[in-house]
């Protein structure tokens, strides 16, 4: 399982460990990463997605997993979300 988001596309980054000497070694940064079940009030369904806390609170910010993932750029999200997109998206259209 990668170690990215499924709603922003936050990944590992990398970096140095800096001692007080100054030597230098490489490390990695992981995403502080949770796995949460999100409902989809259009699809009438509960989602488990591996996402970060930042992403989350950005769900609750802008008022649902729906309106998230409609405001969301394409290319940011993981091909699972896509597929909830174009869901949500048909779905939508179908009411309307």
């Amino acid at each position: 399982m990668s170690r990215s988001c499924e709603l922003t596309g936050k990944g590992v980054q990398t970096g140095n460990n800096v001692s007080h000497a100054n030597n230098r070694s490489r490390r990695r940064f992981l995403p502080n990463l949770c796995d949460v079940t999100l409902m989809s009030d259009v699809l009438g369904q509960r989602f488990r997605l591996r996402v970060s806390a930042a992403a989350l609170r950005s769900v609750e910010h802008r008022g649902g997993l729906d309106a998230f993932l409609m405001k969301a750029k394409e290319t940011e999200l993981s091909m699972r979300a896509r597929l909830l997109r174009r869901q949500i998206a048909k779905k939508t259209a179908e009411a309307a």
